[in-house]
Parts: C-alpha cells; sequence; structure tokens
C-alpha cells in the first residue's frame, strides 16, 4: 500500500462537456486529497476532448492525465477498462472515484476484478479514517432503510458516488496544474462490442436528474388525467414530475419518469409525494431527498415516516388547496 498515493477521480464527458456527476466527482477528490494531503489528478478518455483539461484543472485537479484516441469517442467497455487499467496501473493512486451512471457502474466492478481490488458502488458518502487512512465508503443498504459504511485494506480503493450528493466545486480560472498524454496502446481486434446507433430519449420539460423540485405520483392518483394535476403544480414550482413503478406500469407516465430501486435515484431539494404509499422500492430513490412532503389520505402510509410534512387527506382535495395558496405566495 505503500507505493499507492494520491486521489484519481474518472471524470466522464458527455456531448463533449464535463457534466454535473463529473465536477461533484472532482469534488469529492478534492476533500479527500485535502484531508490527506495528497495531489488530486482527474483521467480524461476521449476523443477530442478540448480544452476539458484545463476545465478539470479550474475545478480542482493537481494533475489530468488524458487518453486521446479515435476508438474512445464512445464509451465501450472493453476499450475503457483497457485504458483505466493501463492510467492506473501507472499512476498508482490510492483511491480512485467515479461516479454512479451508467458507465460507472459498469467500468469500476470490470476495473476492480482486473486490478485485484473491491469497488463500492452507489456510494452517498466518502470519508478518510484518521486512524487507518483508509478510505470510508457509506452507502444505502436494505433497499436504503439504513446505511453501511464499508473498507478495505487493498488499493486502489475504488468507489462510485450518487449525484447530487456533494455540491460542485467553484471553478477556479487561476489555477494552475499539469497535463500529461497518456497512450492509448488500444489494439482494435480486442474490442468485442460496436456501437451501431445512439439514441438520444428526448425529454420534454426538467429532467428528473437535473430537477430541485419533483412531483411524485403513485397509485392512488388513479389515472393519466390526474397526473395533469400533478404536471401543473411541478411546473408552477418550476420542477419535474416523477412516478412509482405502478403508475409507469400503469401507462399514465413515461418510464423514465419512474423513481425507485428500479428506476431513477433522485435528490432534489423538495420532493412532494401524492399518493405513494411509500414502499421500500420507491422511498431507495428518493429517500435522499432534503425535504419530503407527503399527500396521502391513509394516515398509516409508510411514506409518513420519512417525511418532513405530511397531509393526511384526499390529494383531488389538498392539491387545489395547495395550487391556490402557491399562487397567493409566489411571484408573477
Amino acid at each position: 500500500m505503500a507505493d499507492y498515493n494520491g486521489i484519481m477521480t474518472f471524470c466522464e464527458i458527455t456531448g463533449g462537456t464535463l457534466p454535473a456527476i463529473t465536477r461533484e466527482v472532482l469534488g469529492f477528490g478534492r476533500k479527500l486529497a485535502d484531508d490527506m494531503g495528497h495531489e488530486l489528478c482527474a483521467v480524461l478518455v476521449g476523443s477530442g476532448m478540448g480544452g476539458l483539461a484545463q476545465e478539470a484543472i479550474a475545478l480542482g485537479a493537481d494533475k489530468v492525465y488524458v487518453v486521446d484516441a479515435p476508438l474512445l469517442k464512445e464509451y465501450q467497455t472493453d476499450a475503457y477498462v483497457s485504458v483505466m487499467e493501463k492510467v492506473v496501473k501507472q499512476v498508482m493512486p490510492r483511491i480512485l472515484i467515479l461516479g454512479q451512471t451508467s458507465v460507472g457502474r459498469d467500468l469500476a466492478p470490470m476495473l476492480a476484478f482486473r486490478l485485484d481490488t473491491t469497488a463500492t458502488l452507489d456510494c452517498v458518502g466518502l470519508a478518510i479514517a484518521p486512524d487507518t487512512k483508509l478510505l470510508l465508503r457509506t452507502k444505502p443498504v436494505y433497499g436504503g432503510n439504513a446505511q453501511a459504511t464499508f473498507t478495505c485494506d487493498s488499493c486502489p480503493q475504488i468507489a462510485t458516488v450518487r449525484d447530487k450528493v456533494m455540491p460542485p466545486p467553484e471553478p477556479n480560472a487561476s489555477k494552475t496544474g499539469e497535463v500529461i498524454a497518456i497512450d492509448a496502446g488500444l489494439d482494435p481486434s480486442a474490442i468485442r462490442a460496436k456501437l451501431l446507433k445512439r439514441i438520444t430519449e428526448n425529454e420534454e420539460g426538467v429532467r428528473l436528474e437535473d430537477a430541485s423540485v419533483i412531483v411524485s405520483g403513485g397509485r392512488g392518483i388513479g389515472s393519466a388525467d390526474g397526473f395533469k394535476e400533478l404536471q401543473e403544480l411541478a411546473a408552477m414550482l418550476k420542477g419535474a414530475v416523477g412516478a412509482s413503478r405502478p403508475a409507469c406500469d400503469s401507462g399514465w407516465l413515461a418510464p423514465n419518469r419512474q423513481v425507485g430501486i428500479t428506476g431513477k435515484i433522485v435528490n432534489p431539494d423538495l420532493y412532494i409525494a401524492v399518493a405513494l404509499s411509500g414502499s421500500i422500492q420507491h422511498l431507495s430513490g428518493c429517500a435522499q431527498s432534503k425535504s419530503i412532503i407527503a399527500i396521502n389520505k391513509d394516515p398509516e402510509a409508510a411514506i409518513f415516516n420519512y417525511a418532513d410534512f405530511g397531509v393526511v387527506g384526499d390529494w383531488k382535495k389538498v392539491l387545489p388547496a395547495f395550487r391556490d395558496k402557491l399562487k397567493e405566495l409566489l411571484p408573477e
């Protein structure tokens, strides 16, 4: 372990930019590096990445390793695992942090296997143990009912972090750092899968992952027409509309609006749960919300155990009154 040093972050690239999750990962990395007195390095993997290395430096990185090759333009498991294995073995970081995205969930465990170490996915907290200096990795367990902290004594210590757990750092344009190019050294024949087509899903309104306010409905809404009232409330609050799995399975809302363990994990500032019973499967997707307001006619509904504020009543009566009051309070 003595040969391993520093903190490394894998910087995912979306549409030629560093998305919010990458900025948050850099924030985690910067904090851990400062706590340990180590350097923070970032890894950029892709093709034609322009000034993204300088952007990563402005967001906290001391060094940026750039692996630029045409074969890396789109994420492909074989290529990216091979490249990251090469970078990690060359740099030998003590800790490697990735985002809890489709890429991070795929890359982290495969990379951990290649490096003979472990990976902890979906963390909501990272810290350094004061005595052992090991990475403390906190994540939800038992469907979100509890949190557990994991450690391991093998290096690198790999973790993926859930988005919106840490606010992204403010960029510092005056910060300087070192940019180091690494040759990909890829053999095209080793890439066993090929991306044939990318289909971008068109979403109307605010994406669930980006929304600071989410109004979510459950089976108790009763119909697709009922969700129109939720959409009106969400529009007033400049938020997004979500739903439970039964509501999406019934076709009342699109599947990409499902919140829960088999849907999307969200962390808004405000989550308004309307006619949602509060199943573990759903709560695992929204329990990290800053504030939860529950509206349900069943006073024994499990959602009230997690809500900061609760209203016992028929949503068809509560919601109109709520909207009317908002119209009084909100500016035109």
